[in-house]
C-alpha cells in the first residue's frame, strides 16, 4: 500500500480456495529413452560443474550472509506468522477483544501493528537491495519502465482490495467476529484470488526491477513463497470460521 509496498494480513471474506491445478507432463516416460539426445546423452553432462557455475553467478550478485539480507528474509517470514498466530489466538480466546473492550478496537490495534511491521519489512527489503550489486542487463530504461508498470499494477490491486474490504475486512476482522454481510465479488476479487497478496508481490518485483537488483528478485521470490504458504494455511481456517458463523445463524433461526 503506497510506500509500504502493500498492506497484508488480509484476505477476502469469506476466502475461496481455488481448485488445484495439475502439473503438465512432458510426455510418456519412455519418450526420453527413444533415442540419443544432443550432446551425446545425459550421462555426459557434468551436473556438478553446472551447479558450480550457477552458484558462482548467484554469489557474484547476492551475498546471503549479509546481515541486511538476513534481516529482510526474517522480516518477510515473520509478518504472516505474526498476524496468523495473533488472530487465531484472538479467535480462540477473545482476550484482545476483552482487553480493549471492543472487537473493533482490538482489530484496529492489530491492523496498526501489521502496518508498522510492513513498513519495517519494506525498509529491510530496500536496504538489502541497496547494499548488494546491480545487474547490468536490467539497468536500462526499458526494464525500469517495466518495473514501474508492475509497481502501478500492484498498487492498484492493493488499494482497490483495501477499499473493497474496508479496514476490518482487510485486517482479519472475521477472526474478531466482525464479518462481512456478503462475499466481496467486486474488483479486484472478480479478477483473481488474494489480490492484496499478489499486488504486494508485484510491488516488490517492480522495485527489484527498477533497481536492477538480483537481491530484490530473490527476496521477491521469498515473498511469493511465503504468501503461497500463508494462503494454504489461512484459507481452510477462514472457511471454517464462516462455516461456524452460518451454523450459529441457522441455530438462532
Amino acid at each position: 500500500m503506497g510506500p509500504v509496498l502493500g498492506a497484508e494480513g488480509c484476505r477476502k471474506a469469506p476466502a475461496r480456495r481455488p481448485a488445484p491445478r495439475g502439473l503438465g507432463r512432458a510426455g510418456p516416460m519412455h519418450s526420453l529413452a527413444a533415442g540419443p539426445d544432443c550432446c551425446g546423452g545425459l550421462g555426459n553432462l557434468d551436473f556438478r560443474q553446472a551447479d558450480l557455475c550457477v552458484m558462482t553467478w548467484l554469489l557474484g550478485y547476492v551475498d546471503p550472509s549479509d546481515p541486511r539480507f538476513v534481516a529482510a528474509v526474517l522480516a518477510i517470514a515473520f509478518n504472516p506468522l505474526f498476524w496468523n498466530v495473533v488472530a487465531r489466538w484472538e479467535h480462540k480466546t477473545r482476550k484482545l477483544s476483552r482487553a480493549f473492550r471492543s472487537p473493533h478496537l482490538a482489530c484496529y490495534t492489530l491492523g496498526g501493528a501489521i502496518l508498522l511491521l510492513n513498513v519495517l519489512r519494506s525498509h529491510c527489503f530496500m536496504q538489502a537491495m541497496l547494499s548488494q550489486p546491480r545487474m547490468q542487463s536490467l539497468d536500462n530504461p526499458t526494464a525500469y519502465r517495466a518495473g514501474l508498470a508492475l509497481l502501478g499494477v500492484g498498487s492498484v490491486f492493493v488499494l482497490s482490495s483495501f477499499l473493497a474490504l474496508g479496514f476490518t475486512g482487510t485486517f482479519l476482522g472475521d477472526y474478531f467476529g466482525i464479518f462481512k454481510e456478503a462475499r466481496v465479488t467486486s474488483f479486484p476479487f472478480n479478477i483473481l484470488d488474494n489480490p492484496m497478496y499478489w499486488g504486494s508481490t508485484a510491488n516488490y518485483l517492480g522495485w527489484a526491477i527498477m533497481h536492477a537488483s538480483p537481491t530484490g528478485l530473490l527476496l521477491t521470490a521469498v515473498v511469493a513463497l511465503i504468501y503461497v504458504v500463508a494462503i494454504l494455511y489461512e484459507e481452510p481456517f477462514t472457511a471454517e470460521v464462516y462455516r461456524q458463523k452460518a451454523s450459529q445463524a441457522c441455530k438462532r433461526s
